[in-house]
């Protein structure tokens, strides 16, 4: 269970999608008021998902009533989306519409009777009670509470400009304030979208064969081991395993990965994928709930709902920043007019300082560049488990790589046999048959070569097989005794090999080869030389880190030969061999010490401990283990590195979009404020830069969406 429902009892929670936040501040009230419904244990709002997660009993009609400051809109998780109306056309933006219309008559009437006449003060009272109804509820309520938020502040200003006289200026505050809220709700959906794109990409429902019968059959109600069938141009609404047929399908959904996939039997396929040519027959693995899919857009919504640390920090300052704004209005407000200040002057610039001094722009700095920055990373094939790993990652300075599985495809392949004395298919068959008997990735490298070469394996009779821990196995065949294993072994055997083979062993490992020796107790018959081979964007992908000031590092099991070889192949800044996994952990604790912020990139079960002490932990190929769906934090969806710079890319850009909208969101109030010195301060250019800060920041966090996958390019 995530840390969102940490509190809440699996048996009795239940989530509801809510729709109409506007702002972090409106889920914190909702959240509140939802735990003082009776039936009510416990509620937890996830603003990034528009969830919200219910321990105990009650109605959707309750959620709407407490969400009734918001106009909030509540409905079950499992039905279907109901679509919104088009944005123009939405409720809350009609009274706008209204609201502007009798501003402009008002104003109108204003010019021709003037400002003191009675018919454009009522009109400007009329367009202020239209288009400001709901945020004087808000302001009032929390007025009443000593609450300060920006709808109190609102409140005070306008219904103060009011009482001074200044309808007009009162009135365009109200309409101005209600179109940055219209276009604030316009951009927080634009960057939910990213996410919700992900919810509509598998079908609701599947044919499904069950004995001789076909049939549609919606998703919830398919069981593990049903037949699925898929026929060419449709999606996959399940995960499982191919039975029959073959076809290529469009991974892009999952992985990211813009090549389609050649898929046939036994190959795993996963839910939302797109069967591009032929007919498929697909045996469902898990249930609805379970598939790949829907893990990632759990964990994606979980991760927005998570505080970065900028969140974090914008979220402790706000609480004491907006009652300092409001005790600064009052001493500006009140003192001057004691030393013989107008006070009709200085009240309205009190209320602008109110209006200025609003955190709206401050508060949504980060969530909605964290949202953003999330479903992009998500809809392009990469998991972000968290906006402290999204910042994490923008902060790396080294990352260590798994070599086998990582920088390599981790499919061992036979590159050299070199025989001394005897058949060389012979002397293979041998092997392979000792082999057989062995787990290990070489001993499978072996066995598939002589299958390749169509020896006849079943036909030697192997007896006696035992494992030497460490450095190889033995094994009687036709009553001899052979040893296959590392040239260790074979020096501890004899004492000493041959200069000659030792020469080509060395040479053999020089070239980043791992060797496998073949022999008895007293000669040498064969060597066999395996190499894993190199991921084709390893090299590129390096080039690109350390081009950025990355330090790259392998850390691998290998010999320190093979490593060195294959380290300087792909271009790594450091090389570390002969590690066990207690090696790895400790050297990345090193690394933590000499850099403070470092990510392993590995496979998510071997490097569990060392994933696990780095700043981020990023797994390969997440799409297929659940393993790395759950222990990392960030996890490459698709086998493919290339995603790795991406990854950083936007992580570097958000952090520099958080920032520059922190920056933005102060130095707008602060320009503002100095304008109170001279007296220019006034309620038109208090407006203005309280929307066009908050306007801008949503604007600039929305540039996230923008940030592609574009393999070789990383600014």
């Amino acid at each position: 269970m995530s840390d969102q429902q940490a509190k809440l009892s699996e048996e009795e929670m239940k989530t509801y999608r809510v729709q109409g936040f506007t702002c972090t501040n409106c889920a914190g009230i909702f959240e509140n008021n939802v735990k003082q419904l009776p039936g009510v244990k416990d509620a937890k709002v996830n603003f990034g998902a528009s969830k919200v997660y219910v321990q105990g009993n009650t109605t959707i009609e309750e959620l709407e009533k407490a969400g009734a400051f918001e106009n909030l809109k509540v409905r079950d998780e499992k039905e279907q989306k109901v679509e919104r109306e088009p944005f123009w056309k939405q409720k809350e933006n009609i009274k706008v519409y209204i609201s502007a219309l009798l501003l402009v008559i008002s104003w109108f009437f204003g010019e021709q009777l003037g400002e003191e006449h009675l018919l454009p003060m009522i009109g400007y009272a009329a367009s202020i009670l239209i288009g400001g109804y709901t945020l004087f509820i808000k302001g009032l309520k929390n007025l009443s509470r000593l609450k300060f938020d920006m709808n109190t502040l609102m409140t005070i200003a306008i219904i103060g400009a009011a009482i001074i006289g200044k309808w007009g200026e009162g009135a365009t505050v109200v309409i101005l304030f209600a179109i940055s809220e219209a276009l604030e709700r316009y951009s927080t959906d634009k960057a939910r979208q990213s996410i919700g794109s992900l919810m509509d990409i598998a079908p609701k429902e599947a044919l499904i064969r069950r004995g001789n019968e076909e049939m549609m059959i919606h998703v919830e109600d398919i069981q593990v081991g049903d037949i699925m069938i898929v026929k060419p141009g449709q999606k996959l609404a399940m995960d499982g395993l191919v039975i029959k047929g073959t076809s290529t399908l469009n991974q892009a959904a999952i992985t990211g990965e813009s090549v389609p996939v050649t898929k046939t039997i036994d190959d795993e396929v996963f839910a939302g994928t797109l069967n591009e040519e032929g007919l498929l027959e697909v045996k469902v693995t898990k249930r609805d709930e379970d598939t790949t899919i829907s893990k990632i857009i759990h964990l994606v919504e979980e991760a927005q709902a998570e505080r970065s640390p900028s969140q974090a920090f914008v979220d402790k300052f706000a609480k004491y920043y907006t009652p300092a704004i409001v005790l600064l209005a009052l001493l500006i407000a009140v003192v001057p007019p004691l030393f013989g200040g107008d006070w009709s002057q200085w009240l309205y610039q009190g209320l602008a300082v109110l209006v200025v001094g609003c955190p709206c722009a401050l508060v949504v700095s980060t969530p909605v560049a964290v949202v953003t920055a999330i479903g992009n990373a998500a809809k392009n094939g990469v998991l972000i488990k968290g906006g402290i790993h999204l910042e994490e990652a923008g902060h790396l300075k080294a990352i260590a790589f798994d070599k086998t599985g990582t920088l390599t495809k981790g499919i061992p392949a036979i590159t050299d046999i070199v025989t001394y004395g005897g058949n060389e298919n012979e002397l293979l068959t041998v092997t392979a048959a000792i082999e057989k008997g062995s787990q290990h990735p070489l001993a499978s490298a072996i066995v598939r070569k002589a299958e390749e070469n169509g020896l006849n394996l079943n036909g030697v009779s192997v007896e006696e097989f035992q494992s030497i821990t460490g450095k190889g196995v033995k094994a009687k065949v036709n009553n001899e005794m052979y040893y296959v294993g590392s040239p260790n072994l074979f020096e501890e055997l004899h004492q000493t090999i041959e200069s000659t083979i030792k020469e080509r062993i060395t040479r053999m490992q020089t070239e980043g080869k791992t060797v496998m020796v073949l022999g008895t107790e007293k000669e040498i018959l064969s060597l066999i030389a395996v190499a894993d081979e190199m991921r084709e964007t390893s090299k590129e992908v390096i080039s690109k880190l350390n081009h950025i000031g990355i330090e790259t590092v392998m850390l691998t099991g290998d010999n320190q030969r093979t490593a060195e070889a294959i380290g300087k192949q792909v271009g790594v800044s450091d090389i570390k061999a002969d590690l066990l996994p207690e090696d790895k952990l400790n050297f990345i604790k090193e690394l933590l010490g000499k850099h403070q912020s470092v990510g392993m990139v590995g496979d998510g079960v071997n490097d569990a401990p060392a994933l696990a002490a780095s700043s981020v932990g990023v797994a390969m190929g997440g799409a297929g283990t659940d393993t790395a769906l759950e222990t990392a934090d960030i996890a490459l969806m698709a086998d493919d590195l290339s995603k790795l710079p991406y990854t950083i890319k936007l992580s570097r850009k958000a952090l520099a979009i958080i920032k520059q909208n922190i920056t933005f969101s102060l130095a707008v109030k602060l320009v503002a404020l100095l304008l109170v010195m001279p007296g220019w301060l006034t309620l038109w250019i208090a407006i203005f830069a309280d929307m066009g800060a908050t306007l801008l920041v949503t604007l600039n966090s929305l540039r996230l969406l923008k940030v592609k996958v574009k393999f070789g390019l990383l600014r």
